[in-house]
């Protein structure tokens, strides 16, 4: 995720940090790398401008604590700084108990506002809200079809109509709403200059008296995100920003700091585009990502959607113990595929970028892990609880020969299940230990990581 800028940010940090004094010409240079680095990303200019002056002024004026070094210091400064620009803290959408609680959205052609919604709607769904959509895009011609297709796959109900005209359309269901806790509306996405389109999303807004406004803009907008924004919200009010694409090549800056232009909070990003790429949006962990970090929080959250409390209290257990069997490792690949790709998951991890793996490792890691899949789905249930005793050479022939896959590459996988299970024995004196450090940060867990 802004793969360009985060790498920019660690070297400029990591001169920081390999240096021998603090001096005023090392906090020059530190301004003019971030500086630098912020407007290759097409972060605004009058933006840059500020943040790189409160870190100069900061850097000049301020003592560290007696238990920081001057280096730790700085580089705080930055960190501090580089998250007050992307919104100082993190905003949830709270849902009020009213029906339906009305999520208008808006943006440009292109900016994958339809395809957003569907994500919201997935995102609220697993929440144990009961969600629709609404399709009032009525000037593309496949916008609504789209919306429909989108809501089919998670099995909520989408309102559409061969109608023209998008009060009507509104109205011809306005009955329905009721029925559910969230509704998400699609309007028109053109261009924000054109007087047409203002006047469209001005009479809706007028209408609907939506409970969140959110502007969709695409990673790869560049600086005019800034004068964009400024359009949109003049009309209808913008109440938060969706960053889309952010992982892609785009440079993204432009779509982030547009926000300010609104005054709105980033609250959502997209990182991809599976329904399960999106993330509620904290300057904090996204900082920390951008500098090496890690985001433990998305990790979290992540691992919470893809896994139940109850099978992450039993696959922990049987792991500490070291138990576990091919059936419990094709779980956790599960598991694993259902948060996303090992490149993404990796970037969450704390500390994990400062390895500095290539990406071809972790591309044949990925691919290593679906011919892992496909093995383990060409044994018995017999053969998955226990590979060690019956495994023998025939088997595995039977086995490569239902994967497509060969014999080494079965040996591989049998050989990688012993290491990690002759890893989980060897800890298994330190499962007491474990217990007790969970129980001192009882209430701090999310669900799912309690023991």
């Amino acid at each position: 995720m802004l793969e360009k800028l985060s790498s920019s940010l660690k070297n400029t940090l990591s001169k920081v940090a390999k240096s021998i004094f603090i001096d005023n010409s090392l906090i020059e240079e530190l301004v003019k790398d971030l500086q630098r680095s912020l407007l290759q990303s097409d972060v605004n200019v009058s933006l840059v401008f500020e943040l790189s002056e409160k870190i100069k002024q900061r850097a000049l004026k301020e003592k560290p604590p007696k238990s920081v070094s001057p280096k730790e210091h700085l580089i705080k400064i930055v960190y501090e700084e580089l998250i007050n620009l992307f919104g100082k803290k993190s905003y949830e959408i709270k849902i009020e108990k009213k029906k339906p609680f009305k999520i208008m959205f808006v943006g440009l052609y292109g900016s994958g506002k339809t395809t957003t919604i569907a994500k919201i709607a997935n995102y609220y769904t697993k929440k144990n809200y009961k969600v629709a959509t609404l399709g009032l895009d009525v000037h593309r011609p496949a916008a609504p079809t789209q919306l429909k297709q989108l809501s089919d796959q998670i099995n909520i109900p989408c309102y559409i109509s061969k109608e023209k005209d998008p009060i009507k359309i509104y109205k011809q269901f306005e009955n329905e709403y009721k029925k559910y806790n969230i509704l998400l509306i699609d309007t028109a996405g053109r261009d924000a200059l054109s007087k047409d389109l203002i006047k469209e999303i001005e009479s809706l807004n007028n209408l609907i008296k939506p409970d969140e406004t959110l502007l969709v803009i695409s990673a790869d907008i560049g600086q005019a995100a800034l004068e964009q924004a400024k359009k949109f919200h003049e009309s209808c009010n913008i109440t938060g920003v969706i960053a889309t694409k952010m992982d892609g090549t785009a440079k993204g800056g432009g779509a982030l700091t547009g926000a300010a232009a609104t005054k709105a909070p980033i609250k959502f990003i997209g990182v991809g585009e599976k329904i399960n790429d999106l993330e509620t949006f904290d300057p904090t962990g996204f900082v920390s990502r951008l500098l090496g970090m890690g985001d433990l929080k998305a990790l979290l959250e992540k691992v919470e959607g893809a896994i139940s409390e109850e099978e992450a209290k039993d696959i922990g257990k049987k792991f500490l113990k070291g138990e576990f069997n091919l059936l419990d490792l094709y779980e956790q690949m599960e598991a694993m595929s259902k948060m996303g790709s090992l490149s993404k998951i990796t970037e969450l991890i704390p500390g994990f970028s400062q390895l500095k793996l290539p990406k071809d490792l972790l591309q044949v890691q990925e691919s290593k892990l679906k011919k892992w899949k496909y093995i383990i789905q060409s044994m018995t249930k017999e053969e998955l609880e226990r590979p060690d005793e019956i495994l023998n050479s025939s088997r595995m022939q039977r086995i490569a020969k239902g994967s497509g896959t060969t014999v080494k590459e079965v040996r591989e996988l049998l050989k990688q299940y012993r290491q990690s299970k002759k890893i989980m024995k060897l800890m298994k004196g330190e499962e007491t230990d474990v217990n007790k450090l969970m129980k001192k940060f009882k209430g701090k867990l999310p669900k799912g990581f309690s023991m």
